[in-house]
C-alpha cells in the first residue's frame, strides 16, 4: 500500500515519472488518431471495421504504459513480444496493408513509452506522409490474380490452345486445374493470370468464347478491384 501511495506523492522524481507516463499516452493517443486518419483515408479494401480503427488506437496507448514498465527489463520486454505474436483478432485481417497499420501503431506506442516523443512524432508524420504518398499515385498498381475457368467439348482437349490469348492479355498466366464435367463430354480448365493494366475483361472472355465454341467462361477476382 506503502508503494502505491507514493506514487502519488509530490516528492521529485516519481511525481515527474507520473506526468511523463500521461503525456506519453496523451501522445500516443494523438498520434494513433493520426494514424487511423490516414488509415480512413486510403482504405480501399473489401471491408471495412471501426472496431479495427478503436484497435489501433487502444493498442498504441496500452503499449506505451507497457513500455514504460519493462523498459529496464530486457526479459520481459522479449516475453512481451512473444505474447504479441500470439494476438488474433476475432475477424480475419482481410487486407495486408492492415498488418502495416497495426504494426506502426504498435511502434508509436513503444517509442512514446520510451519517452523518445520527438522520435514518436517524426515517425508519424513521415511514415504517414508516405503511406499516403503510396495510395495517392497508387505505387506499384497492377491488375490482381485472377481465376479464370473455361469449359471445352473434349474433342478440342488441349491445354496449350489459349496459350497465344494469354501471351496477348495477360502479363502471367498458370495451369491450375483440369477435371472432366458434364459426364465426360467437357474439359474445364482452371488457370491463374493476371491480366495487363490496358486490357478489359471482356475483351479476353470474348477471344476466348471464339475458341471454346462460346461455352462457359467465368473469371473470379481473389483480391478486391480498386
Amino acid at each position: 500500500m506503502d508503494t502505491i501511495e507514493s506514487l502519488f506523492t509530490s516528492n521529485g522524481g516519481t511525481e515527474q515519472s507520473i506526468w511523463m507516463i500521461l503525456f506519453a499516452m496523451i501522445l500516443a493517443a494523438v498520434l494513433s488518431l493520426i494514424i487511423t486518419m490516414v488509415y480512413q483515408k486510403t482504405f480501399n479494401g473489401p471491408r471495412y471495421s471501426q472496431s479495427f480503427v478503436h484497435t489501433i488506437i487502444m493498442m498504441s496507448v496500452i503499449v506505451s504504459v507497457v513500455m514504460n514498465v519493462i523498459s529496464d527489463n530486457a526479459g520481459v520486454a522479449f516475453g512481451l513480444f512473444a505474447i504479441f505474436s500470439l494476438i488474433r483478432f476475432r475477424s480475419a485481417v482481410t487486407d495486408a496493408k492492415d498488418i502495416a497499420y497495426i504494426f506502426f501503431g504498435l511502434c508509436v506506442g513503444m517509442t512514446c513509452g520510451l519517452f523518445h516523443f520527438d522520435l514518436a512524432i517524426v515517425l508519424t508524420l513521415v511514415a504517414s506522409f508516405i503511406f499516403y504518398l503510396l495510395f495517392k499515385f497508387q505505387y506499384g498498381k497492377g491488375k490482381d490474380t485472377q481465376i479464370l475457368k473455361i469449359t471445352v467439348p473434349e474433342n478440342l482437349n488441349h491445354e496449350n490452345m489459349f496459350d497465344s490469348l494469354f501471351n496477348r492479355f495477360t502479363e502471367s498466366h498458370q495451369l491450375r486445374q483440369v477435371e472432366t464435367t458434364n459426364l465426360g463430354t467437357m474439359i474445364l480448365y482452371t488457370y491463374a493470370i493476371r491480366s495487363k493494366n490496358d486490357i478489359q475483361d471482356k475483351e479476353l472472355i470474348d477471344e476466348i468464347r471464339e475458341k471454346n465454341a462460346n461455352l462457359k467462361v467465368s473469371l473470379t477476382y481473389l483480391e478486391n478491384q480498386d
